[in-house]
């Protein structure tokens, strides 16, 4: 393991992300990191397919999306 250097306004929002999301200030860069590559190399999924994909692949079912009633 090693220590990568950030820019500090990334770090903060790296801070704020991680609250939100409740994770580790570390977790959240992780999970940033690990998008990011599955978003670069498929490049023809959009954030929601990759997200169906990798939760399909671990098991998880999710739930269909409910579209929003017209004019909400």
């Amino acid at each position: 393991m090693g220590i990568v250097s950030i820019d500090e306004d990334l770090h903060d929002q790296l801070r704020r992300a991680s609250k939100v999301s409740y994770r580790s200030i570390n977790a959240q860069a992780a999970y940033w990191i690990r998008i990011g590559m599955l978003c670069e190399t498929n490049p023809a999924l959009s954030f929601s397919q990759i997200m169906q994909r990798e939760l399909a692949a671990a098991g998880v079912a999710a739930p269909d999306a409910v579209a929003a009633p017209a004019g909400a």
